[in-house]
């Protein structure tokens, strides 16, 4: 048993309350069984406005990216391949949210909350997967748009439904697969106690400060996977908008420069959230970093993203705002 500790909303500080089983102690080792999450730790009127805040958003979240796979699912003039990775980025941003924000729901709702040693990892190999998709994604989707404006001539022959739908799939498989050493390595290190993480969510970084053994062979294989799930793509993605900007100022009227680049816009604006607040929690040095600034910026790519995507493809292209015209319509 362990006492786990809760927030008293009298003298505003962190205190005992029970205990908890999730860590079985012996005379000599302490096994860590599970997982106590504290996230915002706060007064219940503050809990219950997150939680009112959390829920609202992951409700608008489902309903904007759901609307979103419909249209380009039911409409004809979306029937393209931009549209179609567009939705397949709507479905990773549904499944990200609900690996996240339900349990986080409970976890304000009962002032923190226990996962298993199992839960934990599952959740977080499923964040992995999920957030290493999204990275191949936008690469693609960049791609996408270098062809359509470098080389439009080649643009139906070089990307036909076929070829979109293997390479969608391959960045399904790049994800899963790539994702099973930074969670099969931690999972079998020691977790000797305390078990409390203080954070919203399994990530890796709260995980690994309960570690009581070496993590050097973790930081090695980050390190190593690192270059191809997030330095590559970033690499690639510059390479294609350099090449992109370069297409559009050659194009002599001013119209035609403002009607290419309009058509990926809002696809730089994604990428631009989402690289910005994955180099913020993971690449920019956590020294000085408070645990409510980390918090905040998780939430920014796993709960607040997700609804954001939706927006701006809808209120920044003319296709989905006329298919919504047309669904209305025919209503």
């Amino acid at each position: 048993m362990i006492s786990v500790i809760c927030w008293d909303e009298k003298d505003s500080s962190l205190v005992h309350c029970c205990e908890y089983p999730y860590v079985i102690s012996t005379t000599n080792l302490t096994v860590v069984t599970g997982f106590f999450l504290l996230g915002f730790q706060g007064s219940q009127r503050l809990r219950n406005l997150l939680f009112l805040l959390f829920f609202i958003v992951y409700n608008l979240t489902l309903c904007g990216n759901l609307l979103i796979i419909t249209l380009v699912s039911t409409s004809k003039i979306l029937h393209t391949p931009m549209y179609f990775f567009i939705s397949q980025l709507s479905t990773s941003d549904i499944l990200l949210t609900t690996n996240i924000v339900p349990n986080l729901l409970h976890i304000l709702l009962y002032n923190g909350g226990n996962i298993s040693f199992f839960g934990c990892f599952t959740q977080f190999y499923f964040f992995c997967v999920l957030e290493a998709f999204e990275c191949f994604l936008l690469t693609l989707m960049s791609y996408d748009r270098y062809v359509a404006i470098c080389n439009p001539l080649r643009y139906t022959s070089l990307m036909t439904h076929q070829i979109c739908f293997k390479l969608v799939s391959l960045c399904w498989l790049l994800g899963f697969f790539s994702s099973f050493v930074p969670t099969i390595t931690p999972s079998n290190l020691d977790f000797c106690g305390p078990n409390i993480i203080d954070h919203l969510f399994c990530d890796l970084v709260p995980l690994l400060e309960l570690v009581c053994s070496d993590t050097f062979i973790v930081h090695l294989e980050l390190d190593f996977l690192g270059a191809p799930t997030l330095l590559i793509p970033t690499t690639i993605i510059v390479a294609s908008y350099t090449s992109i900007v370069r297409a559009v100022l050659r194009i002599p009227s001013s119209t035609g420069r403002q009607k290419s680049f309009s058509t990926c816009s809002s696809h730089l604006i994604v990428v631009s959230i989402f690289y910005g607040t994955l180099f913020s929690v993971y690449i920019v040095p956590t020294r000085g970093k408070s645990l409510i600034i980390g918090k905040i910026l998780s939430l920014l790519y796993t709960v607040f993203t997700p609804l954001i995507n939706p927006i701006i493809y809808s209120l920044r292209n003319k296709d989905i705002r006329k298919a919504v015209q047309e669904r209305i319509h025919n209503h």
